[in-house]
């Protein structure tokens, strides 16, 4: 039961270790981006591809209620009859 616990640990250690040296850290420059008052919202401030994740969630949305809404008409409406 020791040698499972120990290579268990072993195998944590060898996962947790600090990222490569080849990788640089982004968050400083991320958090002054954020953080600089430019008048946009947080979700926007990306750039645009945060600008274009937001336009097309937007149109799904409005398209999902209006698709919602035909259906439910549709369902409500009685049916002809020939």
């Amino acid at each position: 039961m020791n040698s499972l616990l120990a290579s268990r640990i072993s195998s944590l250690r060898f996962f947790s270790t600090s990222a490569p040296r080849g990788l640089k850290n982004k968050v400083p420059e991320y958090q002054k981006l954020f953080q600089e008052d430019n008048g946009l919202p947080v979700h926007l401030k990306g750039g645009t591809l945060d600008a274009m994740m937001y336009r097309g969630t937007m149109i799904l949305s409005v398209f999902g209620v209006g698709l919602t809404l035909f259906v439910l008409f549709q369902a409500a409406s009685p049916k002809k009859n020939k």
